[in-house]
């Protein structure tokens, strides 16, 4: 199916909200894909809220581990360098194979310069390798960190990796979806989709995790919340 970029937007016109490419997605999705590979998703994400998985995630008010990661291009970037720039927005992916991580990098992508005028960076984490990392960057022209978390040590300290179901595991990997390749491990774990503002002492801000890989915080109220940041 064909995936319209935030970027096809024409000039004349305002770009999209995030919600309103996420509900085209959507909307693509119940029309293309079979429905019982939608129930397994479906299944999979009723089974995380069960557990209050994203409740028992890195808390606003925490201080945010500290980590050391390769970028896209395999240079190694910490949140000792990135805090001292200001403020700074991180968002955890699951992969460029996500349409809805897509959409959101895509969209964080546009505000960026607003971002930066607020005093903050950006960046991403995601457990892909560089080299997918790399192809992302280059295939969205992205303007931002892609950080490759090997492993998903970063995210497990956040509180945000879970395993792959079994009947899920089989849907990817008839979609060709080879998590073991894309993500440098045979895990099989993910995190569940999150973004963080943290200030330049570590302290996380704002916090927003959810079970539902489909939900993302929209990138213009995140703006609007560092701008209300001294």
């Amino acid at each position: 199916m064909k995936w319209r970029s935030l970027e096809e937007s024409s000039p004349e016109t305002e770009v999209r909200p995030l919600r309103e490419v996420i509900a085209e997605r959507k909307e693509l999705i119940s029309k293309y894909v079979p429905a019982e590979t939608q129930a397994v998703h479906a299944r999979t994400v009723a089974a995380l809220k069960q557990q209050c998985f994203a409740a028992n995630t890195l808390p606003i008010g925490s201080k945010a581990p500290k980590f050391q990661l390769q970028d896209h291009d395999g240079k190694p970037v910490s949140s000792t360098d990135l805090l001292a720039k200001g403020n700074l927005v991180l968002c955890f992916i699951r992969g460029r194979w996500c349409p809805f991580c897509v959409a959101q990098m895509e969209a964080m992508n546009l505000i960026l310069p607003e971002i930066e005028r607020a005093g903050a960076s950006l960046a991403a984490i995601s457990p892909q390798t560089v080299q997918q990392s790399f192809f992302m960057r280059d295939q969205h022209k992205l303007r931002f960190a892609l950080l490759s978390d090997s492993g998903n040590q970063v995210a497990k300290q956040f509180a945000l990796t879970y395993r792959v179901p079994d009947e899920q595991k089989a849907i990817y990997q008839r979609a060709f979806t080879n998590l073991p390749f894309i993500n440098g491990d045979d895990s099989w774990e993910l995190p569940i989709p999150a973004t963080y503002i943290i200030d330049c002492n570590g302290t996380v801000l704002y916090a927003s995790a959810n079970e539902d890989y489909t939900d993302r915080p929209e990138p213009a109220d995140v703006v609007r919340l560092l701008q209300t940041l001294p």
